[in-house]
């Protein structure tokens, strides 16, 4: 064979090795990173809820209250959060000035965050109850009741009511304590993506608010009016375990009367903020208005609540 054929046949077998090493080359460097994003994904929720810092709060003080605290605590903690002293953070929350712990304002709920140094707070209150009924006689019911409170936000980011009935209070107390690590594996996941949407979150546009009145801005100042009024919903959960509470909403209406956005401020739980929420979207506004121009405007609406006895 000719020096020249020999040449070109050792280029052709070495440019064809060298293709097939950079194709396999080329596939394990994308399983290897593709791997590495896995990893990245997995390890970063891990950081997120072990930077988390929790503090667990019983305002009620009452011994079932914090039995079931402690447990949930211990829950909690299996999934790396961070539980803060209960002393402490009972003490930062007693410093606090608020009407009732489980109807916060967004406000008092930031300030009771930043009082005792969380990234989120859990109030906690469960008991026993003897009950009544046509269909069941007399029974017991155990419950707790969850509220998941941001220290950034001061939303009620969720809320949950565990409930469960027996013939004896014993049994039912001890069906509630076994649903306990399903609870805190719900609040565990829910706060992984709490966490994400606050951090992607965009501030809310400025807009004005009602004027002062007598003052500069309410000259020629006509505000918002909805055309019908509703009553929202005493649910019946909030019905049965006879909560009061006030529901605090503020709204966006633009220039043509429509709600851009629902903002509860002050929440309560038991599908009150749900039920205020669905009332406000069923009105139709009257846009506000300043020397006969539209514009947009951001008002703040209440609500309260309270268990009616019937007269017998």
């Amino acid at each position: 064979m000719k020096p020249q054929l020999i040449k070109t046949k050792v280029k052709k077998e070495f440019t064809f090795y060298l293709l097939l090493c950079t194709f396999y080359l080329g596939k394990f460097v994308f399983v290897s990173v593709h791997l590495w994003l896995i990893f990245l994904l997995f390890s970063s929720c891990a950081i997120v809820l072990a930077q988390t810092k929790i503090a667990v709060i019983v305002p009620d003080k009452t011994a079932q209250s914090k039995n079931f605290a402690e447990k949930l605590e211990d829950s909690l903690a299996v999934s790396n959060a961070k539980i803060l002293d209960d002393d402490l953070s009972a003490a930062a929350f007693s410093s606090q000035t608020y009407e009732n712990s489980f109807n916060l304002t967004v406000a008092e709920a930031k300030n009771i965050g930043a009082a005792i140094g969380c990234d989120y707070f859990l109030l906690v209150k469960a008991e026993n109850l003897r009950r009544n009924s046509l269909s069941k006689g007399e029974f017991y019911e155990s419950y707790a009741v969850v509220f998941t409170v941001s220290a950034r936000t001061g939303r009620l980011v969720l809320w949950k009511l565990n409930s469960f009935e027996a013939e004896k209070p014993e049994n039912a107390k001890k069906k509630l304590f076994d649903s306990i690590n399903t609870l805190a594996t719900e609040i565990s996941g829910k706060l992984k993506t709490v966490a994400s949407d606050e951090f992607n979150e965009k501030p809310a546009p400025k807009l004005e608010e009602l004027p002062v009145a007598d003052s500069p801005e309410a000259k020629n100042f006509r505000p918002p009016l909805p055309y019908k009024r509703f009553r929202p919903e005493y649910t019946p959960l909030a019905n049965l375990y006879r909560v009061e509470a006030t529901i605090d909403v503020e709204i966006d209406v633009d220039e043509t009367g429509k709600i851009l956005k629902i903002e509860t401020v002050r929440w309560a739980g038991f599908g009150l903020d749900e039920a205020v929420a669905e009332n406000v979207r069923r009105m139709n506004w009257r846009p506000a208005s300043r020397d006969g121009k539209a514009l947009p405007i951001r008002v703040l609406l209440r609500y309260n609540f309270k268990k009616v006895e019937k007269e017998e």
